[in-house]
């Protein structure tokens, strides 16, 4: 299981952009910063609303924690004054950024200052944002119950114990750099204003995958894309690997999005894009409802083939997303058919 959630600074995505990416967390700074890096209770308070939950990292310089055991406590304290402030509740942790490819005769000083900042707020209470080798070491030290692994200065190794992993960097969502990041477990370190995850989570499943390899797609015929990313999967709807459906894991009400980018379009090229249900058993399609819900005319080479559609679904069904080409008139079929090179399909679903 992996949950889909993205890291930023400065900028902000907006609500409603982390909502269509798919994102069901955010990573908000805590700091000294004066100049709106920090996450503030308004923020906090729109994000919890959306039911997109929080995770708060404390960082002010990348070599803070060199700083030893002082200025461990010093963090902490700081730290929980901003996230009480911004309605984080009693008990939840907080990250300590190492934003450096820390090395091993530098642990100590990190390991004290870790230790400062659980004089504060209690062992259970403190994790630690690094690359494989600190998070590793402060692991098998004891000295965090909460690790946030990047993907940077860890040569392709991830600690399993690491809560959270930032695997991407340098995306754009509404304009905003962000960085792309999952939980690996049910508790993350999340919280929404005034609520922690242990409390309940009624927010509805949020799957969203991604496609990457290139599809040849077939003239006049629809073909159901395929997703070989997966960004976020709760409940395991999607199949590991190169799979074009999301199998419904129930019944009940759920919103579909899909996002194809289609090259190799002339002028005139008609396109549609159509959601499919399908009932299954044994291994095959025994029944097939469809819909279109987008249907134009390429205006260039390349085009972005958006559709969206609310559906009532049943347990086990497959629900594809097809795209459909079709040569201008007076154009010829015999020319090579347009790929779709990449997309993303999010699917938002009830949970009774």
């Amino acid at each position: 299981m992996t949950v889909f959630g993205v890291d930023y600074a400065w900028g902000r995505p907006g609500v409603s952009a982390l909502q269509k990416a798919g994102a069901r967390f955010a990573c908000r700074y805590l700091s000294p910063d004066t100049t709106g890096k920090n996450l503030d209770p308004s923020e906090a308070k729109a994000l919890s609303d959306a039911g997109i939950w929080l995770v708060v990292v404390w960082e002010s310089t990348a070599s803070r924690a060199l700083a030893g055991r002082s200025a461990g406590a010093v963090d902490a304290r700081r730290a929980a004054a901003q996230a009480l402030q911004c309605g984080m509740p009693v008990g939840r942790p907080i990250y300590f950024a190492v934003d450096w490819d820390a090395s091993a005769s530098q642990q100590d000083e990190i390991n004290a200052y870790l230790d400062g900042a659980a004089s504060v707020l209690g062992r259970d209470r403190v994790g630690l944002y690094a690359g494989y080798g600190p998070i590793k070491r402060a692991f098998d030290a004891g000295k965090i119950t909460y690790g946030w692994q990047t993907y940077a200065w860890s040569g392709g190794r991830w600690d399993d114990r690491a809560q959270l992993q930032q695997y991407s960097n340098d995306h754009i969502i509404n304009g905003v750099g962000c960085d792309y990041d999952r939980a690996t477990t049910s508790d993350y370190g999340q919280w929404r204003v005034g609520v922690a995850a242990e409390d309940g989570d009624d927010m509805p499943l949020r799957t969203s995958v991604s496609k990457r390899k290139e599809q040849e797609l077939v003239w006049n015929e629809f073909t159901a894309i395929r997703w070989d990313d997966e960004n976020a999967d709760p409940a395991n709807a999607h199949a590991d690997g190169d799979y074009p459906g999301y199998v419904s894991p129930l019944s009940s009400w759920a919103d579909l999005d899909a996002l194809v980018r289609v090259e190799g379009l002339a002028p005139g090229d008609q396109y549609q894009l159509r959601f499919e249900v399908h009932d299954w058993a044994d291994g095959k399609s025994t029944g097939m409802w469809s819909e279109i819900r987008c249907d134009g005319n390429a205006t260039s080479g390349h085009q972005f083939i958006a559709g969206s559609m609310p559906k009532g679904l049943r347990e086990g069904q497959h629900v594809y997303a097809s795209v459909a080409v079709f040569p201008a008139a007076g154009s010829t079929a015999d020319r090579p058919a347009p790929r779709a090179i990449g997309g993303r399909y999010t699917i938002r679903q009830d949970r009774a």
